[in-house]
């Protein structure tokens, strides 16, 4: 199944959302006009108001407050890529020129900040206080991830805990902010908005786990990165983590100090990538992958069936079978 068939029942509301997000990110200043007409130039895979509608819908009957909350979490996604950018120093993002590339690292995380602020005062605007406490703390752990990852890349070994935190953290935050959001702009029902929250947050680290599997096995063109980006930026991820705890000590002091040492070359990037298939850490993360997304339909099986339930479950079945 592919993720135009999954959109599909939402399709309609996908396509007024993006003429709904532009016209809320207006601004009276220049630069910041220019610097959004140039983020929202290139659409990119929906994901995140994709699931905000489809948990809606599944909850309920899509309404204003849906849109707002869509909204929300498009603004804070946006705000992230564009700090992670920052912290990053990447000079790409989806095939075109960073805004701290494009621009400046100043410019980039003032833009990051404008998108933070529009966010929180279209909560408090609209008096959504539970989407406003959603998103605060999708934006702390979010935080609190990324600064344990650049902390433990420094240690060049990570332990499995440490890496679900961050991943928990870091992906599974936001998709369960956007499900628990479309729960609540639909269904008063506490019980049913929790449901949908563990549902993103497992949903999110299946997602997560699969990207850092694809970083092994995918297409630089598809995936919009070089392959092997995480290990030149020293992200010990699951591939990895399972491939050292199984193999001895000298070869895991070879792996580590390749890493460690930076500047890898082609061939020592291929060396990795066949030291963790051979180790069969690509068939291990395949697997704790399927387990989270099996565990992720779990939380939703006892809604009433419809087609957005059923998108849910596609999603989440797509997440861990996609190549992009």
């Amino acid at each position: 199944m592919t993720i135009k068939e999954i959109y599909e029942p939402i399709r309609e509301h996908l396509e007024e959302f993006d003429i709904y997000f532009k016209q809320k990110l207006n601004s009276n200043v220049s630069l910041i006009s220019l610097i959004i007409s140039y983020l929202t130039k290139k659409k990119g895979k929906q994901v995140r108001p994709a699931v905000v509608f489809l948990s809606a819908a599944a909850c309920g009957e899509i309404n204003e407050r849906t849109y707002n909350g869509a909204a929300m979490v498009e603004m804070l996604h946006i705000a992230t890529l564009i700090h992670d950018d920052v912290v990053d120093e990447a000079d790409k993002r989806r095939g075109m020129a960073s805004i701290n590339a494009a621009w400046n690292n100043k410019i980039a995380v003032l833009i990051g900040d404008f998108l933070l602020a529009k966010g929180m005062l279209s909560a408090i605007d609209n008096s959504e206080f539970n989407f406003l406490k959603a998103t605060s703390n999708a934006v702390r752990r979010m935080s609190e991830g990324e600064l344990l990852q650049i902390h433990n890349s420094r240690k060049h070994n990570i332990e499995l805990d440490v890496y679900f935190k961050i991943i928990s953290n870091k992906t599974g935050s936001l998709l369960a902010t956007c499900c628990e959001i479309g729960a609540i702009s639909t269904n008063e029902d506490l019980t049913i908005q929790s449901n949908f929250k563990e549902f993103g947050e497992n949903l999110g680290i299946a997602f997560q786990i699969k990207d850092d599997i694809l970083d092994y096995q995918g297409k630089s063109e598809i995936l919009g990165k070089p392959i092997g980006n995480d290990i030149k930026e020293k992200k010990i991820t699951l591939p990895l983590i399972y491939s050292l705890s199984k193999s001895d000590k000298s070869e895991k002091k070879k792996i580590i100090s390749l890493i460690k040492d930076g500047n890898l070359k082609r061939k020592d990037l291929n060396f990795i990538k066949d030291f963790v298939i051979k180790s069969g850490g690509m068939d291990y993360s395949e697997k704790i992958a399927k387990e989270y997304s099996i565990k992720a339909i779990s939380y939703i099986e006892n809604i009433p069936d419809s087609i957005y339930k059923q998108s849910l479950i596609n999603f989440a079945n797509f997440v861990i079978e996609r190549n992009i």
